[in-house]
């Protein structure tokens, strides 16, 4: 267990995502004296980043080459790793599901056998957190709600199949070697600088598109009956933050928010913050993945009980936000 003053130095893989962008904001407003190195491919846009590049140190490399991962830990030995990289959308696992099986978990082995190695050859001994997700439940049994971290995994896609590996190489890791793995199933969160390949942030894009005229007042969606529980990405790094600060290595964890509705409420919800009255909701065959998972519902209580993390910031909140990002990107486009 550390505290907060024994963190002197993070690396952040996937720092240029969405998570990984906020992670990095959290980190230096709350903790200004954390040094934070960014694991970044040559070729990743730093739109989410722009705004501290100069208080950070990218490092360029792959988690497909160990080379590349051993010389960034070697020459920087970071007291926290948070890996966060990973092909994380859903719908493309179907498309891809080799690319995505070889970024997440051979990404991963690579990342944790280079911790090995240098921890047997220099006693490096990081906390890693391992980010999973609770896609790696699957389709749950109502008899399972809340979902705890103890029901049965039931990968419903190739995203999820890489999760559950990610999540298990994480747990073998710690056994067979004692490395200091802590790993979360992060349910549905979301907020400002999220892909527009996600479900709230593409709705919100589209509804922003709609209010400036740059698209018809209609509103493409898949399936609106699946249930979520929806969390503020900006509480989900401040969880993150205490999981390595107050747990114990080894544990793994279920993160979520208290907000609960399908889709459909999520996107009415989104629709009242517009000036716009009259957009029309339509189906997209496109839209709808082969097997879906349809009912997440979180038990957060052992995470709570370790840490004490509750979620502060309302949904709505979240929607504005959301809204107001995509809101201003069009707003940038127009002045171009």
């Amino acid at each position: 267990m550390n505290e907060d003053n024994k963190i002197k130095k993070i690396l952040i893989t996937g720092i240029t995502g969405f998570v990984g962008s906020h992670l990095a904001d959290y980190v230096l407003e709350n903790f200004p004296g954390v040094e934070i190195l960014g694991l970044a491919r040559w070729r990743s846009p730093t739109d989410n980043i722009r705004h501290i590049l100069d208080k950070i140190t990218l490092q360029f490399g792959d988690l497909l080459d160990p080379f590349s991962l051993k010389t960034i830990l070697l020459k920087h030995k970071p007291d926290v790793i948070f890996h966060l990289a990973a092909q994380s959308y859903v719908t493309f696992s179907f498309l891809s599901p080799v690319a995505t099986l070889n970024t997440n978990i051979i990404g991963t082995c690579n990342l944790l056998e280079a911790v090995k190695e240098l921890k047997i050859s220099s006693d490096y001994d990081p906390i890693i957190h391992i980010c999973s997700s609770s896609e790696v439940y699957g389709q749950i049994n109502k008899e399972d709600i809340p979902i705890k971290e103890d029901v049965p995994l039931r990968p419903a896609s190739p995203y999820a199949v890489s999760k559950v590996a990610e999540d298990m190489l994480g747990y073998q890791y710690w056994l067979s070697w004692r490395i200091k793995t802590l790993r979360t199933r992060m349910f549905t969160h979301t907020g400002p600088r999220r892909g527009d390949v996600f479900v709230v942030s593409n709705f919100a894009k589209q509804i922003a598109a709609i209010e400036v005229g740059l698209a018809p007042s209609v509103i493409k969606v898949g399936n609106l009956e699946s249930i979520r529980t929806f969390t503020d990405v900006r509480d989900a790094v401040r969880a993150y933050w205490m999981l390595i600060t107050k747990c114990i290595p080894g544990g793994v964890y279920n993160i979520g928010g208290v907000e609960t509705m399908k889709i459909r409420e999520m996107l009415n919800r989104l629709l009242e913050l517009s000036s716009i009255k009259n957009i029309k909701i339509e189906v997209d065959p496109a839209r709808l993945r082969p097997s879906d998972v349809t009912l997440q519902i979180p038990s957060t209580e052992k995470f709570y009980k370790e840490t004490g993390w509750k979620p502060k910031i309302k949904f709505e909140q979240t929607l504005e936000d959301t809204l107001n990002y995509w809101r201003i990107y069009y707003k940038k486009e127009k002045i171009k």
